[in-house]
């Protein structure tokens, strides 16, 4: 089968198509799928360049991604919620990683029907972003209804998802987001009339300029200035969740992306210097009297379920910004990229696998 891949830890100019063996089922459990499309999320990018080589010695060749939708091709004996021919979509686990190829084996607890009313390209920008948005805003300790979210960067893979959810099913009162001048009107285009409340081109103004001090009682951090807007929380009960500063060296090795047949650790020095980073920013979120944890995602087929529903009533939508082929590598690049950089692009990236027709 074709995949997208890497023969050593590198950047997107360096991925190449690869020619690999099918994945076979090796536990009753496991699901094969015919992948039709793909997404890029960073941390696909920042996987194969290497970011947790530290403590994860990853094996060549390296396939790519962990979205994808596609269709059931075949089951083990021990699979009860899907059969062969139905139409699924996921977020594959570190240890059946590699969702830019034809084929893809997954455990059943992490896939979930797609729903009809969904093209594979839209279904793929699901799992991971929105999943991520959907876990982070459950952390908050209390009702988030009637209160005051804080999104950044609100069009780009995650935000979008999370603007949606904290309107439109944790029923935030009000929800802010930022967004670079040309993408200003394309928000409520893109995500629906009401579901922020407040746009802030950050070209122009310095969001702690405009959004008043101590009044916001969720930030979703998803661009890494979690201490920056620390002035902007409500003090006693104002919570962060970041999901771009960086982790403990306790969380990484809790992780789900450590959890692999090898069992690997992180070393000690790594590990002790991440946790005294965290330390140092939940102390200064502390004397704010705000809480600050990092998160990483947990797989979940139980939440993608959740999801299709949301998305179904008309509560989630999608936005995807540009889908490549998979066969063109260099148009792969240039997505892969655009992502890689964190400029210019809008929504998520979509990888169409299957060929016309298939």
């Amino acid at each position: 089968m074709l995949s997208v891949g890497i023969s050593f830890h590198a950047k997107p100019s360096e991925y190449h198509l690869l020619e690999l063996p099918q994945p076979e089922i090796t536990d009753p459990k496991d699901v094969i799928i015919k992948v039709h499309a793909a997404s890029i999320n960073p941390v696909d990018l920042k996987k194969a360049e290497g970011v947790f080589k530290v403590a994860l010695k990853d094996t060549f060749p390296y396939k790519i991604g962990y979205d994808a939708a596609g269709t059931v091709a075949d089951i083990g004996t021990d699979v009860t919620r899907f059969k062969v021919g139905d139409a699924v979509y996921l977020r594959l686990p570190e240890s059946h990683r590699g969702s830019w190829s034809e084929y893809a084996v997954c455990p059943e607890r992490y896939i979930a029907l797609k729903s009809s009313s969904l093209s594979f390209e839209n279904a793929a920008s699901i799992p991971l972003a929105a999943t991520t948005a959907f876990q982070a805003l459950k952390k908050y300790d209390g009702d988030l209804a009637g209160k005051t979210v804080f999104v950044p960067a609100g069009l780009g893979g995650t935000g979008l998802f999370a603007c949606q959810l904290a309107k439109n099913v944790f029923h935030a009162g009000k929800v802010i987001t930022t967004v670079s001048t040309s993408k200003v009107p394309k928000v409520p285009e893109l995500l629906g009339k009401g579901t922020v409340d407040e746009i802030i081109d950050y070209k122009k103004v310095d969001p702690k300029s405009v959004i008043e001090h101590g009044s916001v009682d969720f930030l979703f951090d998803t661009n890494g200035l979690a201490m920056e807007y620390l002035c902007l929380m409500r003090s006693g009960s104002g919570c962060i969740i970041s999901i771009s500063t960086a982790p403990s060296g306790t969380q990484l090795q809790d992780s789900a992306v450590m959890r692999l047949p090898h069992h690997p650790t992180v070393p000690l020095v790594p590990r002790v210097a991440l946790n005294v980073m965290d330390f140092t920013r939940k102390l200064r979120a502390r004397r704010y009297g705000v809480s600050y944890s990092y998160m990483f995602l947990e797989p979940s087929g139980e939440d993608l379920d959740k999801l299709r529903g949301y998305s179904e009533e008309g509560k989630m939508k999608q936005v995807v910004g540009a889908t490549v082929d998979m066969r063109d590598i260099a148009e792969v690049r240039k997505a892969c990229q655009v992502v890689y950089s964190n400029q210019g692009g809008l929504g998520k990236m979509v990888i169409r696998v299957a060929k016309a027709g298939n």
